[in-house]
């Protein structure tokens, strides 16, 4: 069954006709499925987002959050290791002259996660196989790295340990560099959940957090995106199980 919080941030979008969730509210979803995220504020004004670091504690990361707002950093709406209010607001108030407020959801505030090693966990409503999740090394260099592995879902925690095993930099998950080695249980659990949430919710289409940054041995989820699918394309799929 799916989670009842999941399902009413998903219907709410479609009912506003929306592709996608922002990254505030697709966490959100994965929140309501257990996935670990990172600690965050949804401010709108500068002088919040202030407010917000000081009650999150610096330093922190200041995002432009909306629906459609794909690829802050290339587009200059993400600020990172933000030290102080002065800094907050000038950052804030700029991805707020930037931005349609339309388009804009917030300012989101984050404190910076300490963690130097950065995973990505995907799913994905294959046309030919069905839900899919998939699990790789590189943060944003994941295509040129080409070190991923992929399951059907459901996935099972044997399933999602076969995952971690069959990257070439499985090595990042033990203990590195002075890290402690990763909690398995908690990636486990997070590579199954993302197999429910796309099998418990025909409406979405792919799931992308990117990146899943191991905090000492605790993986969170500092960005995420959740698109949905055509809603012509989930009647059809809806009325092939009813067929069924």
């Amino acid at each position: 069954m799916a989670d009842s919080r999941a399902a009413a941030l998903l219907e709410a979008a479609r009912k506003r006709g929306q592709m996608s969730l922002s990254e505030y509210a697709s966490k959100q979803v994965l929140a309501a499925y257990g996935i670990r995220i990172v600690r965050e504020i949804l401010a709108a004004t500068p002088e919040d987002a202030e407010a917000a670091a000081v009650a999150l504690g610096y330093p922190v990361a200041v995002k432009a959050c909306g629906v459609g707002l794909m690829h802050k950093s290339d587009l200059d709406l993400v600020a990172l290791n933000v030290s102080d209010g002065p800094g907050v607001r000038a950052a804030a108030s700029g991805m707020l002259a930037r931005v349609d407020r339309q388009q804009l959801e917030g300012i989101l505030v984050q404190p910076m996660v300490r963690g130097k090693r950065e995973i990505i966990i995907g799913g994905l409503r294959d046309k030919q196989f069905g839900p899919c999740v998939m699990l790789g090394l590189g943060s944003i260099f994941v295509e040129a790295i080409g070190d991923v592995a992929f399951r059907l879902a459901p996935l099972d925690a044997r399933d999602a340990s076969e995952m971690m095993r069959e990257l070439k930099g499985r090595r990042i998950f033990e203990a590195f560099r002075g890290e402690p080695p990763v909690k398995e249980p908690a990636l486990r659990d997070i590579l199954i959940a993302t197999g429910r949430l796309l099998i418990e919710n025909p409406a979405v289409h792919e799931v992308d957090i990117n990146p899943l940054v191991l905090e000492g041995a605790e993986p969170v989820a500092v960005d995420a995106l959740i698109t949905l699918v055509a809603a012509a394309h989930e009647s059809a799929n809806e009325g092939g199980k009813r067929q069924a």
